[in-house]
């Protein structure tokens, strides 16, 4: 198996490294510290086409596979780990438009969502939804031309500052078959937003809960089918998944080259804090699990691309594994600055914080587990996941 990137692979990487150095690393703290959400950066990204990676072609985006996005955002995670996890629930969302939506919706809300001009949320979670998707309660009911929204979402990434929301909604009965997705303007009468929630990490991004009261919403801005939503979400939490395990190795790449650089510098006992095996260990620990996690992201983007039969299941352990790691590379940097990992000025305590959300997100990992246990135990599953 061959894990050399190719020419085009390189240049995708090297463009994003390049932005982010530029555009995002020397503003990251200032986004932190005061809970600004970039959207000119933002703007800045759609025209390298990077908030459109894995939207369709037809529908104006790259079109490109998972693999060749998650190289991009791996690098754009090293600049903002929180602005770069937005980017990535914006190019779900809008690959689900361009990929299930009507010509005239597409024609009407793709270009401007590729480009940055406008921002998306996706909206799934509830306040008793969160992992068990299937449960979701918010409805949407047909009256003639249009559907009928009520309910509430939580956990809502850019909410309140985003321009449209992918919303998944119970049309039906209960269960996975009664669900469909909806694409509603996010300044649609009867819509109201929440407090921006005051987090732990991911300050450069708001998240607000999402109330709907009777908002009304042609029946043609529906994505799919109706009862299809169940479906649609579930292929886009695969890839989110990705995404968000990309992010964590992202983030925890520029720990390491951080606290390597810092421990050459720093002295204890008149010697090079690098010059403890005891650090060169932990070192060695940190960049050994590193790259193990990058190669499972990549080896589930890859199965993603090919659409392997055994793919979810390949993203589950890959975000499992990745999200896990990722963290503990972040924490394991911050104890090798000792007392100046802990404080502001330096980027490591923000490295935790935002790190650390990625084993809650796009299921629990607990609920990885889940899904693994329950395909390792199917009849002759281990012979064909290896």
């Amino acid at each position: 198996m061959d894990f050399t990137l190719n020419d085009d692979q390189q240049a995708f990487a090297a463009s994003a490294r390049a932005f982010a150095d530029k555009a995002m690393a020397p503003n990251a703290a200032h986004w932190d510290e005061q809970a600004i959400f970039p959207r000119e950066v933002l703007r800045q990204a759609g025209e390298l086409g990077f908030m459109g990676m894995y939207t369709p072609e037809a529908a104006g985006g790259l079109g490109m596979g998972r693999l060749d996005a998650s190289l991009i955002v791996e690098e754009l995670a090293r600049g903002c780990t929180a602005t770069a996890a937005y980017i990535t629930i914006h190019n779900m969302a809008i690959s689900m438009i361009g990929k299930y939506c009507s010509p005239g919706v597409i024609e009407q809300w793709c270009h401007d969502l590729v480009a940055g001009n406008t921002l998306a949320s996706y909206c799934l979670t509830e306040p008793g939804a969160g992992s068990d998707a299937a449960s979701l309660r918010t409805s949407a009911v047909r009256e003639g031309d249009d559907y009928v929204i009520n309910g509430s979402k939580v956990f809502i990434s850019g909410a309140g500052d985003t321009d449209v929301l992918v919303v998944m909604l119970r049309t039906g009965g209960p269960g996975p078959k009664g669900v469909s997705a909806l694409l509603v303007p996010a300044d649609a009468e009867g819509i109201s937003y929440g407090k921006k929630e005051d987090k732990m990490g991911w300050n450069a991004q708001p998240t607000r809960m999402v109330t709907f009261d009777n908002v009304r919403v042609p029946v043609g801005n529906r994505l799919g089918e109706e009862g299809q939503g169940f479906a649609i979400a579930m292929e886009g939490l695969d890839g989110g998944r990705i995404n968000i395990a990309t992010c964590s190795v992202g983030t925890a790449q520029q720990a390491l080259e951080e606290a390597t650089a810092y421990v050459q510098e720093r002295r204890q006992f008149d010697t090079a804090i690098v010059d403890f095996q005891a650090t060169q260990f932990r070192l060695a620990d940190m960049l050994t699990e590193l790259v193990a996690a990058r190669q499972m992201v990549r080896l589930a983007a890859s199965k993603l691309d090919q659409g392997d039969a055994q793919a979810s299941t390949y993203c589950a352990m890959a975000k499992r594994f990745a999200t896990d790691a990722g963290f503990n590379i972040c924490n394991d940097a911050l104890q090798l600055f000792g007392g100046y990992g802990y404080i502001k000025e330096y980027p490591m305590e923000r490295h935790v914080r935002d790190t650390r959300v990625h084993q809650i997100l796009e299921g629990t990992n607990e609920i990885m587990r889940v899904i693994v246990s329950r395909r390792m135990l199917m009849e002759g599953a281990l012979e064909v996941i290896k």
